[in-house]
């Protein structure tokens, strides 16, 4: 059998093979973040087509933390109903599923969330939306980390088999542990140990709501590939703070949180092109033992994937653009064909990011 169709295990969790649908923007919710009949029929097409965890486009744990329009929102207990069908349709259809909580901190704008300035760790303006953002009190920090901890009790209550922190591309707590959005004098400021503070409180806070034996998962940039940002140096130590405390998995990710530094790059048309954050999994793999990595970046062929699960370098794999176009491909794989993914990188699926939707720009011209 394939190293793509073993089962894993991701903590307590038991996953049927080693992909996971790495969270994605979909802007598929309600103006007010609730559900809706588009984005559950998404995750269940994604569950049909075998993809062993689906982890959903980030939910905002505050009102202040919504970063696009059309977002799911988490932050109160009205939400949960949507989460229960949305998890219940993901079971229904064979699938594990994955709710990525976050706060967009420095990256909103006040249009986005209600005339509000956005808040940061220091206020470092944003260069993409020109907004400078608060600093942030240390109530601030108080109500977040608990925000947090509520967002994932309401997420296990509602029956999803996980959560995912997401401290990566630049978001609020991603913006914390980096150099570049944090020049704090405090103790949430400084050192590696100091900028990842709040990472543990939140992850504390969680572990609190939903207990031991939770899967409890973090996305994280390896590199934020600014000149003065988090380095693979710090983002290791980083990390390995966290799996001394009992994280279940660790996805890997780069860039993203600023500039042109697009954790997503085009033109992946080669097999040598595939894995593009390999060098950072294999570097992670040094540190941290035996918690999971799951390797997110370009993946496109089985062969690819094959190499990087029968080598160690990670033991789960992460696909997000491919599975616009095909979310049946793990699907088409394990039936037998084995061509690569359709997707051509060309990132035109996140063009609407703005407005609404995540869709596949490609497979829509061919259609009309």
């Amino acid at each position: 059998m394939s190293a793509i169709f073993q089962p894993g295990k991701i903590g307590t969790l038991e996953i049927k093979n080693r992909i996971v649908r790495s969270a994605t923007y979909e802007g598929m919710a309600t103006a007010r973040g609730e559900m809706t009949q588009e984005l559950l029929s998404m995750s269940e097409e994604l569950a049909r087509g075998e993809v062993g965890l689906i982890i959903t486009g980030f939910s905002y744990v505050l009102a202040s933390g919504r970063g696009a329009p059309y977002m799911t929102a988490i932050y109160n207990n009205e939400h949960v109903t949507g989460f229960q069908e949305l998890a219940h349709r993901v079971h229904q259809a064979g699938g594990k599923i994955c709710a990525q909580l976050a706060h967009s901190g420095r990256k909103t704008t006040p249009e986005i969330i209600g005339g509000e300035t956005p808040m940061g760790p220091s206020p470092i303006p944003y260069t993409n939306s020109h907004t400078t953002p608060r600093e942030m009190t240390k109530d601030d920090i108080r109500e977040v980390v608990e925000a947090f901890g509520h967002a994932a009790r309401r997420v296990r209550e509602a029956g999803f088999d996980a959560v995912q922190l997401h401290c990566a591309h630049g978001y609020l707590l991603s913006a914390f542990i980096s150099p570049h959005s944090n020049n704090r004098t405090d103790e949430y400021g400084g050192t590696v140990e100091n900028r990842g503070r709040i990472v543990l409180e939140v992850y504390r806070a969680v572990r609190k709501m939903v207990g031991s034996k939770y899967p409890v998962l973090v996305k994280m940039n390896a590199e934020d590939l600014l000149e003065d940002g988090l380095t693979l140096e710090q983002s290791v130590r980083t990390a390995r703070m966290l799996t001394v405390r009992g994280i279940d998995a660790i996805e890997i990710s780069a860039g993203g949180a600023e500039g042109n530094t697009r954790s997503a790059r085009t033109d992946i048309n080669t097999p040598e092109n595939e894995a593009y954050l390999l060098p950072y999994a294999r570097e992670f793999k040094k540190h941290v033992g035996s918690v999971p990595l799951i390797l997110v970046g370009g993946m496109r062929s089985p062969e690819v994937i094959e190499k990087v699960l029968e080598e160690g370098d990670a033991e789960f794999v992460s696909m997000s653009r491919p599975l616009i176009w095909e979310p049946h491909l793990i699907k088409r794989w394990k039936e037998g064909d084995r061509e690569r993914a359709k997707c051509i990188s060309c990132n035109q699926c996140y063009s609407e990011v703005s407005t609404g939707t995540t869709y596949c720009h490609v497979l829509n011209k061919e259609q009309e």
